[in-house]
């Protein structure tokens, strides 16, 4: 007896999916008129033979919504956001778009395990700023940076140590949490409450004593949230910003003029911690590294927060090992000697490209990282330069050799070509006429999926 095409389509699906899994694929890209592919170690690597038909793009969409009431509107939509999970495959993140009349989607893998700190390889300043009891602390950093499990190991944290009510709004919800000593409550917008504005207002109403936002993204956002921090809860919430000093003036920005003075001070009073990421390509080629940028809102820097000096906030971190506090330019340099990254790549990653070339190459105020600057002592404070001096170099240690976005097991399974076939691509069976021929190998071998019975699979 034959089994159903929707049903050889959707093994067809799972199975490439559990491959882009097993191989360490941070995101996995499905489109019309293309080929499958896999983010694998930051490139975006081929991974079947077939370019897919729009009819077949749209089949897979709706594999993967959410809801019959979802698919009965499938025409009608123009972006989609849920989550999806198969047993034996993992849990990812979906956006459905349209895009020349046709669909794309683009699935971002949600690790089954919660992070913890110690496996994302994040400073140990983390571990305090996870026991305050109120204020805001943000993480950010750019689209595909791991903020989502750095605040899921905030909250990891809190669950395992202390005795609240955790509440997160999320679009979708990612890691799922189990109650610990901490009863943890996750809505998802759209399915549990209407909006992240609408849910941070109830929320207030929810006796809720650390408040997770998925993502600040409109000026009366931020206000409630500065209001859920000024009447004594933690609020944990990202933004996409590149640093800790953008990151103040892109919240004062976001409001009118004659309300900014207003807004910095308020910053000022409940801002407590802001972590910064960026992930950047291993030195060997495989794999990925974090570099994390962190400020601890101390009494100086309030103060410069409130007067409007953010320039000179920098220097400040820079100075601040004592609090567990670092600039980017600080740990790209210790990066670099490790050999984790290459010079290049960690130029290009830098605030300030040429201020970092010049101090890496002079050797200029160098110093070793000490356990104060990693959080968990003290050690004196050297003077400072001015806004506009060399900044400082030399880091904490504290992130291992994986960091965010790597392997799981932290091995080097693939060869140089990230699929693990060889140097060369050997050449393509079929794909469809009004598609361009792209050369790809079978991430299975000799896997029927990725051969003439994987294009079978998608038959109507």
């Amino acid at each position: 007896m034959t089994a159903p095409s929707h049903w050889l389509r959707n093994v067809a699906i799972e199975r490439i999916l559990k491959a882009a899994v097993d191989r360490g694929a941070s995101d996995v890209h499905i489109k019309a008129g293309d080929v499958v592919r896999a983010r694998i170690d930051g490139r975006l690597s081929v991974l079947t033979k077939q370019a897919l038909t729009a009819d077949q793009t749209r089949a897979i969409a709706m594999h993967l919504m959410a809801s019959d009431a979802d698919r009965s509107l499938i025409d009608s939509l123009k972006d989609y956001d849920c989550s999806w999970q198969a047993p034996g495959v993992g849990r990812f993140r979906v956006n459905i778009m349209r895009q020349r009349a046709a669909y794309s989607i683009v699935m971002r893998v949600i690790p089954e395990h919660v992070p913890t700190f110690a496996s994302l390889k994040l400073p140990s300043a983390l571990e305090r700023i996870a026991r305050t009891e109120r204020g805001m602390v943000l993480v950010t950093g750019v689209t595909g940076s791991g903020k989502s499990s750095t605040m899921a190991a905030l909250v990891n944290a809190i669950n395992a140590e202390a005795e609240k009510h955790i509440l997160t709004l999320e679009n979708p919800i990612e890691f799922l949490h189990a109650d610990l000593k901490s009863s943890v409550t996750q809505r998802e917008v759209g399915i549990d409450t209407e909006s992240f504005r609408m849910g941070l207002r109830a929320a207030l109403r929810q006796d809720p004593d650390v408040i997770l936002i998925g993502e600040m993204r409109d000026p009366e956002t931020i206000d409630t949230a500065m209001k859920a921090a000024e009447t004594g809860h933690l609020l944990i919430s990202t933004l996409h910003t590149p640093d800790a000093q953008s990151t103040i003036m892109r919240i004062v920005a976001m409001f009118p003029p004659e309300e900014q003075t207003v807004v910095r001070l308020r910053l000022a009073e409940t801002l407590h911690a802001v972590v910064s990421q960026r992930l950047l390509p291993r030195a060997g080629g495989q794999g990925r590294v974090v570099a994390c940028e962190v400020m601890i809102v101390t009494s100086t820097i309030r103060d410069l927060i409130a007067d409007g000096n953010i320039a000179e906030i920098r220097d400040y971190m820079a100075d601040g090992g004592e609090y567990g506090m670092r600039t980017f330019d600080q740990h790209l340099t210790e990066l670099v000697t490790a050999g984790e990254v290459t010079f290049e790549v960690a130029k290009a990653a830098a605030t300030n490209p040429a201020d970092f070339e010049l101090t890496f190459r002079m050797g200029r105020n160098r110093r070793t990282p000490t356990a104060a600057s990693m959080g968990i002592g003290a050690s004196p404070v050297r003077p400072r330069t001015g806004p506009h001096g060399v900044p400082s170099v030399g880091a904490p240690a504290g992130f291992g050799a994986s960091g965010l976005g790597g392997h799981p097991s932290g091995a080097n399974p693939l060869a140089a070509n990230p699929l693990g076939v060889g140097a060369t691509l050997p050449p393509i069976g079929t794909t469809p006429s009004e598609a361009p021929r792209v050369s790809s190998p079978s991430p299975l071998g000799t896997d029927s999926v990725f051969s003439t019975g994987f294009e079978r699979m998608f038959e109507s």
